[in-house]
């Protein structure tokens, strides 16, 4: 048999292999369908070519780890109606290109990120109709491809709001948590969601705790035409406080809300920052929060309640179109708290951010480098005059020879200069001598006399500087003269 028949014969299995269809299934193509067959495992073998594949209506329990090994090109998976109570990590290994997930209406009681972080391709994500009482805060991470969600008819007491925002999420429309436990919401992470996700958030059939802040975001959203809360007007309910607690449609009964401004807008507020800069730079102060869209204005307020457009309108200011302000020149007198407010006028929301602007005067850091210089400069001649005391002893060299005798050698007669210098002086200079408060260094090992007594020596004394002077001073005439 030649290597072509090989060939051949081998596409030829692989293909047939590829055709077999589990019994009791429907294979069409690249679609399977084995719902409705009460079936407690999966059914064995499943064909390679798969594109969708549905198991609704069956009894499984569980999804094991490689549970579809082998189908690369499953995009869509219906798993419906089971009893699936666990999904073990990696049950959804080596199916990176699905696109559509059904696991509703089964057992699932808690889900989290090792559930779904090996589905970057996943769209549509179903999980309605389960037991869920806790959605972990990375369940969605990771899944930038997601545009619809469904969490509705579950036990969900709290949701993380947070882990979901435009550039995680960017493609996300649809979020529905419809029909849970949730009682309070955590309005900060809510009002800066993006304005996509926003129009899809269906909220409705929950226990919310009424509030002025969820009655405004809602009838906000109602103005606006938000399908989530507009086709769903008459399930938003609230609980009011009394004996017993009575559940009111909040949004068709606005009397209850008497006190609450409509108009006022939630309000957010920013960290604070510090800037320092020196006189006479020029300063950009940000105005920098978590709003994002296109219908946003900015306001500063400055120090000392300034006019702020007569300062731009002169030259001193410049306000930018993303909200930030600059300073052309710093000067002293603008150090102080900034603050700037940035209104998304969509959403009625406000954020504000403090910057504290210190001016430093160039003289102000000057002063500090000329008194550290002083102090350095001394401590360098010090540290000379030091080194000069211990390094420049009586000559050893060849030019220097030993005294004939133990008399004292004359200044004038001793050929070394330096050795002439640091020896002891004459008598004659030394009677000249004793009359002045200077001092002189006698660095020579004390000489012992025949008697055994010492010879007389004089104290030893640190030079000062004006010694220094005087003996360079008669060497250099010296030199002169010769």
């Amino acid at each position: 048999m030649t290597s072509t028949s090989c060939v051949v014969l081998i596409s030829l299995l692989v293909r047939l292999s590829g055709a077999i269809c589990p019994q009791g299934c429907l294979c069409i193509s690249d679609i399977m369908n084995c719902g409705s067959l009460g079936l407690d495992r999966f059914p064995n073998p499943l064909p390679f070519t798969t594109s969708v594949l549905d198991l609704s209506h069956n009894k499984l329990t569980w999804l094991a780890a490689g549970s579809f090994y082998g189908l690369p090109r499953l995009h869509t998976l219906h798993m419906s109606h089971n009893r699936i109570s666990l999904l073990s990590p990696g049950a959804f290994h080596n199916i990176s290109s699905l696109r559509y997930l059904d696991l509703s209406s089964n057992k699932l009681q808690v889900v989290g990120k090792h559930h779904f972080q090996d589905l970057p391709a996943l769209e549509v994500l179903l999980l309605y109709n389960n037991r869920l009482t806790r959605v972990e805060s990375n369940t969605l991470m990771g899944l930038s491809s997601l545009r619809k969600v469904y969490f509705s008819l579950n036990q969900i007491t709290d949701f993380p709001f947070f882990s979901i925002r435009k550039h995680s999420h960017p493609k996300l429309v649809t979020l529905d948590l419809s029909s849970n436990r949730l009682f309070r919401l955590p309005m900060d992470d809510i009002v800066v969601l993006p304005a996509a996700v926003q129009k899809g958030l269906f909220l409705h059939n929950n226990s919310l705790e009424c509030d002025c802040s969820l009655y405004r975001m809602f009838w906000h959203w109602e103005q606006k035409g938000y399908p989530s809360v507009k086709d769903y007007k008459d399930d938003y309910k609230c609980l009011m406080y009394g004996e017993p607690q009575i559940s009111i449609n909040f949004l068709r009964s606005s009397h209850f809300f008497e006190n609450c401004t409509i108009g006022k807008m939630i309000s957010l507020i920013s960290p604070k920052a510090d800037k320092v800069v020196y006189e006479g730079e020029q300063v950009r102060l940000d105005c920098t929060g978590t709003l994002n869209g296109e219908d946003l204005s900015y306001s500063w307020i400055i120090p000392h309640q300034e006019n702020i457009s007569q300062l731009i309108q002169n030259g001193s200011l410049h306000l930018n179109q993303d909200g930030s302000l600059d300073i052309l020149a710093a000067q002293s007198i603008d150090s102080g708290v900034y603050q700037c407010t940035a209104v998304d006028n969509t959403r009625m929301i406000n954020e504000s951010r403090e910057v504290n602007l210190t001016v430093v005067a160039q003289h102000d850091m000057e002063a500090p480098f000329n008194t550290g210089y002083t102090t350095l400069l001394g401590c360098v001649v010090t540290l000379v005059l030091i080194l000069m005391y211990l390094y420049l002893t009586p000559c050893r060299c060849g030019c220097c020879k030993a005294p004939p005798s133990p008399a004292i050698s004359n200044f004038g007669e001793d050929r070394c200069t330096l050795a002439s210098i640091f020896a002891a002086p004459s008598t004659d200079r030394l009677k000249s001598k004793s009359q002045s408060d200077r001092h002189v260094v006698f660095l020579e090992p004390l000489m012992t006399g025949k008697n055994g007594h010492p010879k007389a020596a004089f104290v030893v004394e640190p030079p000062t500087v004006e010694w220094y002077t005087e003996n360079f001073t008669i060497i250099r005439e010296r030199n002169a003269s010769e």
